[in-house]
């Protein structure tokens, strides 16, 4: 009985590690050094699957803020020219 446990247990074990996730080191032509990369900025917005900019990045929110009057809940006023014209150039 112990024997079959222990087999079982080493079964399992190395079922488990075989699943693990495997690591591939980076090529050293796309490494870039740690200062240059922190200073980059990236170019392009971030989006979510369906294409719609992804509203939780800074930038993402800044692009999305209304060009006049907003009413209490942060929703562009239509009633004034500057949020009309907004929505009819999307």
């Amino acid at each position: 009985m112990k024997k079959l446990i222990c087999l079982l247990m080493a079964v399992l074990i190395m079922g488990a590690t075989s699943f693990a996730q495997t690591t591939t080191p980076a090529k050293a032509s796309n490494k870039k050094s740690g200062a240059a990369a922190k200073k980059e900025t990236p170019t392009t917005t971030k989006t979510k699957k369906d294409g719609t900019p992804d509203k939780r990045y800074k930038e993402n929110k800044q692009a999305a803020k209304p060009a006049g009057p907003t009413k209490k809940d942060g929703t562009p006023d239509m009633r004034y020219k500057a949020n009309k014209d907004a929505a009819k150039k999307k």
